[in-house]
This record gives structure tokens, sequence and C-alpha cells, in this order.
């Protein structure tokens, strides 16, 4: 059997870890869980490290659950939050898991007759089922005020400057996650939890609560919280999350956010969130140690992270993408690309909106650029920048200043793709 340990560690996927795990995981193939709050309609990559966790933890022949917080997402879980989070009515988590598991089914294998298929679970589905004095009655009396209070998830809270403290709502958050593991362990077996190192107390809870109530053994385990080199939150850019649903980030700007990480970011990065093996990745950490203004690893992290997150069509359309934008693209290409892509590509360039009735009869380009918009300052200026090749429509160069445009040569049936000399891009919008 595989090490599923020794592989998270050489990968830098390891933070804690109880005693034993180890040990226990190559003496049995088992189950293990992963807890993900369904806050929003899709996974964004901060949710990745534990994704790869599981995808792992499957190719070690074990079993992966992943598990939606339909309940815990109605709470609010404190570990590393400074305020109460925002709770969520239920109609709005079940839209929410629905996205979420979608995007699951690209990374696990769930369909299959293996005995270590992966599950989806909602801990809503037992939750709900627990009135408040059951609740006390069965897990409360196991696990003490002065053992929860010990928590530095609830300590931090505690001693905050803000004097906001900390709801009991909150204060019970370790003991419903800590009842997941407790059925999860009965129902299927699982004997570890993991998560991120802010959820460690929350997992031990877990494990403790399976030792008072059933005298069994369970485990921890939790990976670091990423960081980028120069100290910023893994995930996070100057837009928000980079989502893994492609109509809230476009695959090629999941595409460009892999490409463009720092060359540290990338030797840690394509551990973490790739499958590719130890000795592969050696070999591109030395050719692009060899030759970093190649990127090598670059491109390969982003080019194996875009294919398993979305797929070898999309990763194709953003290298294409990539490709127009640096001067080596096609009308053709233009013409293939949906609309929040090309967006996506020129996002910031200059846009000018024209009425539909200026092209319905034609119009010359040099009225277009010089007249109906200020792309140039005068049709003598636009007409000496044809003549030096300085002017491109939908990437083809444009010879003759009077070349007529018709709505034939609307890309995405309302944008015109205007390029003056190599870097300046204009779009032109029918509206």
């Amino acid at each position: 059997m595989m090490n599923f340990v020794e592989e998270l560690k050489w990968r830098g996927m390891i933070h804690d870890i109880m005693p034993g795990t180890e040990e226990f995981l190559l003496k049995e193939k088992s189950a293990a869980y992963v807890g993900f709050d369904p806050t929003a309609d899709s996974l964004h990559i901060g949710h990745l490290v534990g994704v790869m966790m599981l995808r792992h933890l499957q190719n070690a022949g074990h079993r992966p659950i992943v598990l939606i917080g339909g309940a815990t997402g109605m709470i609010g879980d404190p570990s590393g939050k400074s305020e109460e989070r925002n709770l969520l009515d239920e109609q709005t988590l079940h839209q929410n898991k629905e996205g979420m598991k979608k995007q699951f089914e690209k990374f696990l294998d769930f369909g299959s007759a293996s005995p270590n298929r992966a599950i989806m679970v909602n801990n809503y589905d037992w939750m709900r089922e627990y009135s408040f004095l059951g609740f006390i009655r069965d897990i409360g009396k196991h696990i003490t005020v002065n053992y929860m209070m010990a928590k530095d998830s609830v300590k931090k809270r505690l001693d905050s400057d803000t004097g906001q403290g900390m709801s009991f709502t909150e204060f019970s958050y370790q003991l419903v996650q800590g009842t997941d593991f407790l059925y999860l362990y009965n129902t299927y077996g699982c004997k570890l939890q993991m998560g991120g190192s802010d959820q460690w107390g929350n997992i031990v809870t877990g494990t403790e609560l399976i030792r008072r109530k059933n005298g069994g053994e369970a485990y921890a385990m939790t990976c670091p919280l990423i960081t980028k080199s120069d100290g910023q939150k893994f995930g996070k850019t100057e837009t928000g999350n980079v989502w893994l649903d492609p109509a809230k980030t476009t695959p090629y700007q999941f595409y460009q956010f892999w490409l463009n990480v720092a060359d540290d970011d990338a030797e840690k990065f394509i551990k973490i969130f790739t499958m590719l093996s130890h000795s592969e990745i050696d070999e591109l950490v030395n050719a692009h140690r060899a030759e970093p203004h190649l990127r090598i690893l670059q491109k390969r992290l982003a080019e194996e992270v875009t294919v398993m997150a979305h797929s070898r069509e999309d990763y194709n359309g953003a290298v294409e993408a990539s490709q127009i934008l640096f001067g080596k693209g096609t009308t053709e290409q233009l013409q293939r690309m949906e609309e929040n892509t090309f967006l996506a590509v020129f996002e910031g360039v200059p846009m000018y909106d024209i009425n539909p009735g200026i092209l319905s009869n034609g119009v010359t380009i040099s009225d277009l650029c010089a007249v109906h918009t200020k792309i140039t300052e005068s049709k003598g200026e636009f007409r000496r920048l044809v003549q030096g090749g300085g002017i491109s429509l939908n990437k083809e160069k444009v010879d003759d200043p009077e070349l007529i445009i018709k709505p034939d040569k609307l890309l995405n049936k309302k944008y015109i793709l205007l390029q003056k000399g190599k870097k300046s891009y204009y779009l032109i919008r029918v509206i």
C-alpha cells in the first residue's frame, strides 16, 4: 500500500499529525474526510489543498469522504475569524452544495464500483434530527467546558480587544464538528479527519469525543495554511477569489493566475497542486533553475491545474487566448473565443460604444477610429499609421484607410478589436 503520509510530507502538505496516524494508514485501508462549508456555489483555489489531500488519499487506496457543512454552515466556524460569519438559509446552502459537487467530481472518483470510491455527505442530514436536549445529553456531557475553553480559536476570540466576544452558537461549533466525526466513524468506519491547520482544535475534539463516547481510536491531520513568498494569503487577487466555476473565473483567468506565480511559489505549488511524481517535479525544478526566463515551472503548473479543474480543451483555449494578447493570435482564434474569455483577455483595454446604425450601411475604418471613436486624433493620423503598417483590425493588418466596416466584422456579434502599434489595443462595442 502506498504510504499516504510520506507522500504528503515530501509535498509539504502536513502541518500537524496525531501520533500513530501513519502507522494506522499503512496497516489498514480506511476512510478519511475533509469538511467544506458551502458558503458559495463554487469552490475557490483556497479549497484546493483539502481537495488534493483527498485525491492523494484515494490514490493511496483509502476512501475519501467530502463533507458539506450544511449544518455547520448555518452556525459559522470561529477558527481564524475575528467576527461571526453571516448565516445562510437552507435553500441557499442546497444550491451551493450542488454547485460544489460538480467540481469535486473533476478531482475524485465518485462513480466507479471501486470500494474506495469517494462519497459526499451533508452534515445537515443528521444534525437536523437532533433536538437541543438530545444534543446536550448525547454529545455535550462528554466534552467539558474546560476542554472547549482551552482551544486557541476560542481563547483568541475571548481575549480579543474588539469586545465582541463569542456567541454560544459559535462556541458550540467544535461540538457540532466533533459530532460529524463521530457520525462518520459509526456509519462509514471513518477514522481520520483532515483539514487546514486552523482546524486542529476542532478536529481533535472529534477524536476526543469518539474516544470518550465509543472508546474508539481516531486520528487527525492538518495541512499548513498556504501563503505566497511575499507573505500574502494564497488564493486572493486584487479582484477577489479565484473560483473554479468558469462563470466566476474564466479558464483563461484561472490559467493566468498559475502562470504568473513567483518562482519560489511555483516550486512549492507544483508539489501541492499537481499529481506529478517526485522525479518529474525534480526534473522540472532543475530545468527551471537552469533557464528561469523560460518559466518552465509556471507553464507546467498552469497546465496541470487548469486541465484538472476544467479540461484539456479549456487549457488549450487559455493558451490560445494568451497568444492573442501577446501578438501571436489569429482572426480565427478571436472568432472562436467565447465572450467572457474575450473580455477577460482584454480586461482594462479602452472601450468605445457605438450605435448599431453606424455599421448597418458600412463605415470607413478611418471614420470609425477618428470620428465615431477617439482611437486616433484625426483621419490624417490614422492614414499615417496605416501606411506605416501600424493598424490591425481583429488581428489582421489594415492596408486601406478607406476599408468599409460592416456588421460581418463583429466578434461575438458586438465587438471590433483595433490594435495600434504593437501593444495598444482598443475595443469597439456595438450597443
